[in-house]
């Protein structure tokens, strides 16, 4: 009878406290062709919290444990290629992925990707036409910016990851729940950012005449009835990488109420399936603007199905967590 496997033996370490022992048994030789206990070091190196976080050996040993036969870290392989996440991108490279491997959603991606109209580097070949809504704040939408195909497919990868929705503290920086934002709701983190994700991602960037890196994470909302977005500025107070930008795009059409509103001058939009609403959060200086202040108007029935996407000033990242050990 076999004993238990490298990934399980690193389990009971890291249960036990022994951390560094765990560490060793993952990267040292018997691990070496083990595909759980290579996804198991990826995904150390990805999150930082245990050992110091290092992209570009996570993208490695990501795609060593799917040569493996790991189906998961074939699917975060295909992201990070497509993404640029630890190494250049390789658009071309993510399609022949999605193609060769036979991971939950692949077939999925790569139909409907084959449907976008995109470069051979997966940028849209056109820029979306905008239409101005008002000036200050400065709001534009932009009409089918996302196909119902499109709308529908994000949700269903969204819908297992829903959960409670969080907002940042302006004193702490961290992230915590808050009842002025009672929708559930989850982000579309590098490793979930997928090749059809991050194409949808570039179509953001392009409407905005920003680069794809300024976003953050793509967000996937969903207000149910008597859930809101009470009152309140998308802008960081005091952060020097500044939000600048919002863009919502609206998955669904049938429900009632969940207007977005602009407390300042009454400007309300409810879009239809696929639409799209930016707004500047900034002044031409940088600073907050008090007239981007607004609410997502609580739903009375159906459910409201959201994007979400936070722009910003510069290209963003997350700081990485301060390791337990120093490896």
């Amino acid at each position: 009878m076999a004993g238990p496997s490298p990934a399980e033996r690193a389990d009971a370490l890291l249960a036990a406290g022994k951390v560094a022992e765990a560490y060793r048994l993952l990267a040292g030789p018997q691990a070496g062709t083990d595909p759980d206990a290579l996804y198991a070091l990826a995904n150390w190196r990805l999150s930082g919290q245990l050992v110091r976080r290092d992209l570009a050996a996570a993208r490695d040993l990501f795609r060593r444990a799917a040569q493996a036969g790991h189906r998961e870290a074939a699917r975060i392989h295909a992201a990070f290629v497509g993404n640029g996440t630890g190494a250049p991108a390789d658009w071309h490279g993510a399609l022949g992925l999605l193609r060769s491997h036979d991971f939950p959603g692949a077939a999925a991606q790569l139909d409907l990707i084959e449907r976008m109209r995109l470069s051979p580097s997966g940028d849209p070949l056109e820029r979306p036409a905008e239409k101005k809504l008002s000036d200050r704040p400065w709001v534009g939408m932009f009409s089918g910016l996302f196909s119902p195909a499109e709308c529908d497919f994000l949700f269903a990868e969204a819908r297992p990851w829903l959960e409670p929705s969080v907002v940042i503290d302006p004193h702490t920086g961290r992230q915590h729940r808050n009842p002025v934002r009672t929708s559930d709701g989850m982000s579309f983190a590098l490793f979930r950012e997928g090749p059809a994700v991050h194409a949808l991602n570039r179509r953001i960037a392009a409407a905005t005449g920003t680069g794809v890196a300024q976003g953050e994470s793509l967000q996937v909302l969903r207000y149910r009835p008597g859930q809101e977005y009470k009152p309140h500025f998308d802008a960081v107070p005091g952060e020097a990488n500044q939000r600048i930008l919002t863009m919502l795009v609206y998955l669904n059409q049938d429900y009632e109420g969940g207007e977005t509103l602009f407390l300042k001058t009454g400007l309300s939009f409810k879009g239809q399936k696929g639409d799209a609403l930016l707004f500047r959060n900034t002044l031409a200086d940088g600073r907050a603007d008090d007239y981007s202040q607004h609410a997502g108007r609580p739903v009375t029935a159906g459910e409201k199905r959201l994007a979400s996407r936070w722009i910003r000033a510069r290209p963003f990242a997350f700081p990485p967590p301060r390791p337990l050990l120093d490896l």
